[in-house]
């Protein structure tokens, strides 16, 4: 048991590390042991798991656990990539919120991180012409976690949503790696127009709470954009942005703003 246990981590250590928080985690609240079993340690991988938490996430009368888990499965088995993302995603949230202290709770708790993986099966499904199917993942994404991301849009990876509360990507939306956002943040169009309207969000790229991006707009790398904003025209890279519309107030401040997750305003 020793030796597979340290083939594991050698093979997969963020998966081992997951399941080493479970088994603390059962021991410190021995209550969550049922919830913890059934949704990390009864699974072989974390493909698995994130299967069986989605699945279980968006079920509905309408479409029962067993056809999604399904679904799910058959999309980590058809693009590996997915579950590669996956880990991005959750090194990043770990790395990058400070109420995050173990890798199992955004897969258990955190609504962003869960938003996300749904979302990535949706665009498979999508990219893959069902299309229909890509939307009921959508509108049940939006209705359980209140976060609406179009399967249409393309998004990277080490993405950190935090809060996730009212987030909107539309079809046409490009999301680089590593960026990060917080809750309220839309990236829209403007209007009514058809064809590509959304914004496109370079690699890096940290997003305040309630700010809003609209059109199709590119967002350079390493950018800041503050809280509540109104962005309307392209931003360079490396510029910090704040105000309705936004203007460029200064430097972004760091070279992964993404990562130091640092919102505040420097004018000197």
């Amino acid at each position: 048991m020793t030796q597979n246990a340290q083939k594991i981590a050698e093979l997969d250590p963020v998966w081992s590390r997951i399941r080493t928080d479970a088994a603390q985690m059962v021991e410190e609240e021995p209550i969550l042991g049922g919830l913890v079993h059934s949704g990390v340690l009864h699974h072989n991988s974390l493909e698995k798991v994130l299967s069986y938490r989605m699945a279980l996430k968006i079920s509905s009368d309408e479409m029962p656990t067993q056809i999604l888990r399904e679904l799910i499965d058959e999309a980590y088995a058809s693009d590996p990539t997915l579950g590669d993302a996956a880990r991005a995603d959750l090194t990043a949230v770990f790395e990058r919120d400070p109420a995050c202290h173990r890798l199992i709770q955004p897969i258990l708790f955190f609504k962003g991180f869960q938003a996300v993986q749904v979302y990535r099966v949706a665009h498979w499904l999508w990219t893959n012409n069902r299309k229909g199917m890509a939307q009921f993942f959508q509108m049940r994404s939006s209705e359980v976690f209140g976060v609406d991301i179009h399967p249409g849009a393309v998004v990277g990876r080490g993405i950190m949503i935090d809060h996730a509360h009212s987030i909107v990507i539309g079809e046409t939306a490009v999301v680089g790696d590593n960026v990060s956002m917080l809750h309220s943040v839309t990236l829209g169009g403007t209007g009514k127009a058809d064809g590509d309207r959304h914004p496109k969000i370079e690699n890096g790229v940290l997003i305040g709470a309630g700010a809003k991006v609209l059109g199709n707009i590119r967002i350079g790398y390493c950018s800041r954009i503050a809280a509540g904003s109104v962005v309307l025209q392209e931003i360079p890279p490396c510029k910090t942005v704040a105000g309705v519309p936004a203007k460029i107030v200064g430097e972004a401040g760091c070279s992964q703003p993404s990562q130091s997750m640092d919102q505040l305003l420097n004018y000197q």
